[in-house]
C-alpha cells in the first residue's frame, strides 16, 4: 500500500477513468489517502463522476512518474462518506477546505475495493504492487 500511495503522491496528478453507458470518461485527480487499508479518493456528488461511479463502480487509475514508470490501478469504487472520513481527508489535504466541509452535503469519499496495481517501466518490465 505504501509504495502505491507514494507513487500517486509523487505523481501529484493521476487520471481516473469511469464509464457512462459505453463512453469512457477520464479526469485528473490529486487526492488520495489510506482509509482503513484501502486507497481512498474524494469527489463532489454534484459531479458526473459521482453519478458514473454509482451507476458502474468499476474504475481504472493511471499515472506516470519522472522516470516514465507507469502505475495502473483497477478496482471497484465503494462510497465511504462519513464525518470521520471527511475529517481525515481534510487533514491529509487541507486545501480541500476551499471546496468542501465536513457534513456539507456534497463532499464524498470513496475507496477502491479489490484494487490491483501494476507498475511498468519504460522498457516493459512489470511488477504487481500490494495494496
Amino acid at each position: 500500500m505504501k509504495e502505491v500511495l507514494d507513487f500517486l503522491n509523487k505523481a501529484r496528478t493521476f487520471y481516473l477513468a469511469t464509464v457512462e453507458g459505453d463512453q469512457p470518461h477520464v479526469r485528473p485527480l490529486g487526492f488520495v489517502m489510506d482509509c482503513g487499508g484501502k486507497l481512498a479518493f474524494c469527489t463532489s456528488n454534484q459531479k458526473n463522476m459521482c453519478k458514473q461511479l454509482a451507476a458502474n463502480p468499476k474504475v481504472e487509475i493511471c499515472c506516470i512518474d519522472a522516470e516514465c514508470n507507469t502505475l495502473r490501478i483497477c478496482g471497484k469504487a465503494v462510497f465511504a462518506t462519513t464525518e470521520e472520513t471527511q475529517r481525515k481527508a481534510l487533514e491529509v489535504m487541507p486545501s480541500l477546505k476551499d471546496l468542501y466541509a465536513v457534513g456539507d452535503g456534497k463532499f464524498e469519499i470513496f475507496y477502491l475495493d479489490g484494487a490491483q496495481a501494476v507498475c511498468s517501466t519504460l522498457s516493459g518490465q512489470t511488477q504487481t504492487l500490494e495494496i
